[in-house]
């Protein structure tokens, strides 16, 4: 799959690709999607059924995979895949 970079991304291509593709992982596991529907525009309610249970155990997935901690607030703005790799690429930035 390739990811389009824009100007909001991060510059570092590498890190958004490998955060991309452990998020896509994570998110083929636990719910149970075809890893094709898992794209950057994918949203995880609307897109891949996932339900607030199902969200809450991605966050802690995400914050177990990269060693972060994703804020009540912060997660509760993140309903895409791509708001998740964006959200962790900052993360990691700033550790």
């Amino acid at each position: 799959m390739q990811i389009k970079i824009d100007k909001d991304t991060d510059t570092d291509t590498k890190t958004y690709k490998d955060v991309f593709h452990r998020v896509s992982a994570i998110v083929t596991r636990l719910l149970s999607v075809d890893p094709t529907q898992v794209e950057l525009k994918a949203d995880f309610s609307k897109d891949l059924g996932a339900d607030s249970l199902d969200i809450v155990e991605l966050i802690l997935s995400f914050e177990e995979e990269f060693s972060i901690v994703i804020p009540d607030e912060a997660a509760s703005e993140i309903s895409t895949i791509e708001q998740a790799v964006k959200y962790i690429v900052k993360k990691i930035r700033e550790t």
